[in-house]
C-alpha cells in the first residue's frame, strides 16, 4: 500500500512534503538534506524546498542525527559585541535560524584576539553549513580561504563588491534622513560623529552625510571619526563643538557615541536641545529613557539579520547567490533631543 496523507497533526511529516510535490519520500529526503548525488531537475529541487517551508516541515531530531549530512549550524561573525546595532542583527538572525531548524554560532571579530583564525577554522573543518560575515575588516583571513567559495555565505551590513552575496540596508539614506530632519528644524551647522574610517558602515554613513549636506548647500566637512563607544562619542563631540562657528546639531553613528556626546554637552554646560540638538543612528528602547529622550533614525536591523539567514539557507538549498537589499527605509523617531535652531 502506498503512502497517504493523514489528517493534519502537530508535526508535518516528510511524506506530506513528498506527496505535495509528486515525488517519492526518498527523493524529498535527499533534496532536503542537500545530497549532491541526487539527479533531479533544479526546478524540482526548489519545488521540494518551497513545499517544506510552506508546510512547516521540520526533520525529526533523530533523523537529523542519522543523516549527518549537515551540522544545522550557521556562523555569524560580528566586529563588536558591545555595539547595540549588531545585537539587533544577531537577534533577527537567531530568531529566523530557529524558525528554520538551525542554530547560530556567534564569533566576535577583533584583530587582537585571533577570532579570524577561529572563524576560518570553522570553515576549513566543515563545522558549519553557512556563514554570515558582518565583520567590516578588509584584511580578514577568512576572505582568503579557498573553502569560502564552496560554502554558502553572505556579507551582512557590509559590502564585498562583485560578490553577489551582499545583504544590506540603505546606510547612506540613514544619514541623509537625519540631516534632512535637522535642516527642517533650521539647523545649517550640523556635525557628524562618525566611526572608524576603516569600517565599511562608517564610511557609507559618512558619505551619505556629506552628500546630503552638499545637496543642501551646507558645509559637509564637519566630521570627526571616533570609536563606536561612549568615550569616542564624548571626545568627538568636544572636538566638533570647539570649532568656530560651532555646530548647532550633532548626528552620531551609534547609540553609545550619542550617550557620550550627551555627557560632553552636559559637562560643557550646554543644554539639549536648546543649545545643541542630537540625533543617533538606530533606535533602541533605551533612547526613551535618556535625559532628554533621544531622537533616533530607526533601521530594520531585525529584518536584516533574518534576511541574511534566509539568503544563506536558500543557497544551501540550491538557489543561486544574489544581493539582497532590505526595502524598509530609515525613519526618524522624534524625541526631545532635537528642536528648532537656537538664536545666537
Amino acid at each position: 500500500m502506498g503512502d497517504h496523507v493523514e489528517p493534519a497533526g502537530e508535526r508535518v511529516r516528510l511524506v506530506d512534503v513528498a506527496l505535495a510535490c509528486g515525488v517519492t519520500k526518498s527523493v524529498a529526503s535527499r533534496a532536503l538534506n542537500g545530497d549532491p548525488s541526487l539527479t533531479i531537475r533544479p526546478a524540482t529541487r526548489l519545488r521540494i524546498l518551497a513545499a517544506a517551508r510552506e508546510l512547516g516541515y521540520r526533520p525529526h531530531a533523530g533523523a537529523r542525527a542519522l543523516a549527518g549530512a549537515r551540522t544545522r549550524a550557521l556562523a555569524l561573525l560580528i566586529p563588536d559585541l558591545s555595539n547595540p546595532v549588531y545585537s539587533r542583527i544577531v537577534r533577527g538572525a537567531c530568531r529566523r535560524a530557529r524558525e528554520r531548524g538551525y542554530v547560530v554560532l556567534l564569533v566576535e571579530d577583533t584583530p587582537a584576539d585571533g577570532a579570524d583564525e577561529t572563524f576560518a577554522d570553522l570553515v576549513e573543518e566543515g563545522r558549519v553549513d553557512g556563514l554570515l560575515i558582518a565583520s567590516a575588516r578588509p584584511d580578514h583571513r577568512l576572505l582568503a580561504s579557498a573553502r569560502l567559495d564552496r560554502l554558502p555565505h553572505v556579507f551582512v551590513n557590509r559590502e564585498m563588491p562583485g560578490s553577489g552575496r551582499n545583504v544590506g540596508m540603505d546606510l547612506a539614506e540613514a544619514s541623509a534622513t537625519a540631516v534632512r530632519h535637522l535642516y527642517a528644524l533650521g539647523h545649517t551647522g550640523i556635525g557628524l560623529v562618525s566611526g572608524p574610517a576603516e569600517l565599511y558602515p562608517a564610511r557609507v554613513r559618512e558619505q551619505g552625510f556629506r552628500d546630503q549636506m552638499t545637496g543642501l548647500g551646507l558645509d559637509p566637512g564637519c566630521c570627526v571619526s571616533a570609536p563606536f563607544s561612549e568615550e569616542g562619542g564624548s571626545q568627538a563631540a568636544r572636538h566638533l563643538l570647539a570649532r568656530r562657528p560651532a555646530p548647532t546639531a550633532l548626528y552620531c553613528g551609534t547609540l553609545g557615541q550619542a550617550i557620550g556626546a550627551l555627557h560632553a554637552l552636559h559637562v560643557l554646560g550646554l543644554r539639549v536641545p536648546e543649545d545643541v540638538s542630537v540625533v543617533s543612528y538606530d533606535d533602541l528602547p533605551l533612547a526613551d529613557y535618556l535625559s532628554p529622550p533621544l531622537t533616533t533614525v530607526a533601521m530594520p536591523l531585525l529584518e536584516l539579520g533574518a534576511a541574511a539567514v534566509d539568503a544563506v539557507l536558500d543557497q544551501l538549498e540550491g538557489a543561486a547567490p544574489h544581493d539582497v537589499a532590505i526595502p524598509t527605509l530609515p525613519v526618524v523617531v522624534t524625541r526631545a533631543s532635537t528642536g528648532r535652531v537656537p538664536t545666537r
